[in-house]
């Protein structure tokens, strides 16, 4: 029997750990924080998630989705909050279609749980010094007492992470990598929303709230609880920004200036505001992702992205779907598996990093404008009328499996299209009219 290890014990880890073990592999986790089912996580911290159709798959794979069900809340909209106070709304999707909120914290000591029961071995504070690939031998320091181990697998699996200590031994160990890694000039800071004296939410629970300001935003979404998790994305120089805020003084009035309907809701802003950390956003390629078929990388270990298409975690858990995949189609012959896994998943990655980015700046500057609104509501009522022609590139990233890379160029020539649509003459009041479908149709072809 194959004995395969997994550096790295968050959620890809995790899930990838429940699918080998499923297979019969002897799997071995090696996490270098500690149990986090036992200690408390630090505050701000968690980003909440957003689980949707690929994550969902990943999830039935090892059948554990109406598990996972349980401790989501779905989200069938976006509601947009503007600085006077008027609200809009655009649906995900279709009636029905819905993607959920779920607390990574609770997600991953879930996954872990499952992992343990179903015979996976776990070892927390060991943080990898070392791997000699040719002999399949890793090096951990315990981050605590600072023992020094080493473990032997057939097979190991670095989900260590954006920063990961696999991937700087991958490439270490060969001399044509390619590494690259973009911040985005904005950092994130997370607050919280307390909840109502009953227990319920302050705001409507089944929508992802967003205030878009144009550079910056506020972005809100629901926990079981009844409180929310509030993500602050905002620029780390100039003014206004993280730089820029000097005293609870001052984030006490910008917010009340920038955010008033969400002051009155905050849980302890201005202390908030300066004990939880500010944290950056990456956007990580590379490639080879595999070395010999002894080292593999999966999620963002190989392919860290910003968080504002909710696809990182969705993203990773098809990496496992999509290995476990190939396991059956190539009966575990891992010299064919792990090729194809690399050539089938790398452009996938690559492309939903960059719709990541291109979402960031329609989430903080557009979607609150009367011209986007119109310009998804002309896509949506044609995409009802065509659904063979027109899929948007939302549904088609969120609610599809269609390959990432393969919805970006749908997107692109979509997005042309609307381009000239919306040069239309009075298309504010044809946007449903015959005239425009055909225009649509004429310039699909």
């Amino acid at each position: 029997m194959k004995k395969i290890s997994i550096i790295g014990a968050g959620l890809v880890g995790s899930l990838l750990a429940l699918y080998l073990n499923k297979r019969g592999y002897k799997v071995t986790l090696h996490e270098r924080r500690p149990d986090m089912r036992k200690v408390k996580i630090p505050a701000g911290r968690s980003i909440n998630l957003a689980l949707s159709d690929r994550g969902w798959r990943g999830l039935q794979g090892v059948a554990i989705d109406d598990t996972i069900r349980q401790i989501g809340i779905p989200m069938t909209h976006r509601t947009m909050h503007s600085v006077d106070g008027k609200i809009t709304t655009q649906p995900y999707g279709k009636d029905g279609q819905g993607i959920y909120a779920v607390s990574r914290g609770i997600l991953n000591c879930t996954l872990l749980d499952l992992a343990e029961k179903g015979g996976v071995e776990i070892h927390f504070n060991q943080r990898c010094t070392g791997l000699m690939l040719t002999s399949g031998e890793m090096q951990f320091e315990h981050s605590e007492n600072h023992q020094k181990s080493s473990h032997h697998a057939d097979l190991i699996f670095g989900a260590d992470g954006a920063f990961a200590a696999s991937r700087l031994q991958l490439q270490l160990s060969t001399d044509q990598f390619n590494y690259s890694q973009r911040y985005l000039q904005h950092g994130y800071k997370e607050l919280m929303f307390v909840a109502k004296a009953d227990g319920s939410h302050q705001l409507e629970k089944n929508a992802l709230h967003i205030w878009p300001r144009g550079g910056y935003m506020l972005i809100a979404l629901p926990n079981l609880d009844g409180t929310f998790t509030v993500t602050l994305f905002f620029p780390l120089k100039g003014n206004p920004s993280f730089e820029s805020l000097h005293n609870k003084q001052e984030v006490k009035a910008f917010f009340q200036k920038v955010f008033p309907d969400a002051v009155p809701l905050l849980h302890d802003l201005e202390e908030d505001f300066f004990h939880n950390p500010t944290g950056s956003l990456v956007t990580i390629k590379c490639a080879p992702w595999s070395f010999d078929n002894k080292l593999v990388l999966i999620g963002d270990a190989a392919h860290a992205i910003v968080p504002f298409y909710g696809q990182g975690m969705n993203c990773g858990f098809e990496d496992c779907s999509v290995l476990n995949d190939l396991l059956n189609q190539f009966a575990d012959d891992w010299e064919k598996v792990i090729p194809e896994y690399e050539r089938m998943r790398k452009p996938a990655a690559d492309a939903i990093g960059e719709l990541a980015v291109d979402n960031f700046i329609e989430m903080r500057d557009l979607v609150g404008k009367p011209e986007f609104l119109l310009r998804k509501k002309i896509e949506g009522w044609f995409s009802e009328k065509h659904p063979d022609k027109w899929i948007p590139l939302y549904t088609m990233v969120t609610f599809s499996h269609l390959p990432y890379h393969e919805a970006q160029a749908r997107g692109k020539k979509q997005d042309a299209i609307m381009n000239e649509i919306m040069k239309m003459s009075d298309i504010e009041n044809i946007w449903n009219s015959s005239m425009v479908e055909n225009r649509i149709i004429d310039l699909l072809k």
